[in-house]
């Protein structure tokens, strides 16, 4: 999503309230809607990624999910295909529904809703928003995400998938 695109503005209880260009979303710290896509293979690895340095939120940190903002007009089902296609190549692959969440903290306020997908074919990242990324062991992201940058609403959805898997 370039920062002219225009945003779905939400309220805190996820009700439509307007839109607005991305830009303006992110300097005014509008509360948004966004997708989050947890990306595993068949050996139960979960794809990472490095975020590019020119990213308007989290530049360069690593995120554990693929998605992004939702724009006006768009539901979450078509933004999280979009953005799965556009950010890593995957495309025509069953997503699963997980939750919707609230996320909050000093750089962003978001209703998302999660997903999840197995995927094994090749991974074609978009350069303009992704550096680098590999599938990684779950144990080993959870212990990385201690000390390396992870995006943190990235994590809050793998923390909170795994705790759901669980029960």
């Amino acid at each position: 999503m370039s920062k002219n695109e225009i945003a779905i503005i939400v309220d805190e209880n996820n009700t439509q309230i307007g839109s607005e260009p991305r830009s303006k979303m992110r300097k005014l710290g509008l509360i948004h809607r966004a997708t989050y896509i947890l990306v595993f293979n068949s050996k139960k690895e979960i794809f990472v990624q490095k975020r590019t340095k020119t990213k308007d939120v989290y530049p360069g940190y690593y995120d554990v999910v693929s998605g992004g903002v939702v724009t006006a007009g768009e539901t979450y089902d078509e933004s999280a295909k979009r953005e799965l296609e556009e950010e890593v190549g995957i495309k025509d692959v069953p997503l699963f529904e997980l939750f919707e969440f609230f996320f909050k903290e000093s750089k962003m306020k978001v209703w998302g809703k999660a997903y999840s997908c197995s995927y094994e074919g090749d991974i074609i990242l978009q350069e303009e928003e992704v550096e680098s990324g590999s599938f990684m062991n779950l144990d080993e992201v959870i212990l990385k995400s201690k000390y390396e940058k992870y995006c943190p609403d990235g994590i809050y959805v793998l923390k909170r998938y795994l705790e759901d898997k669980r029960k």
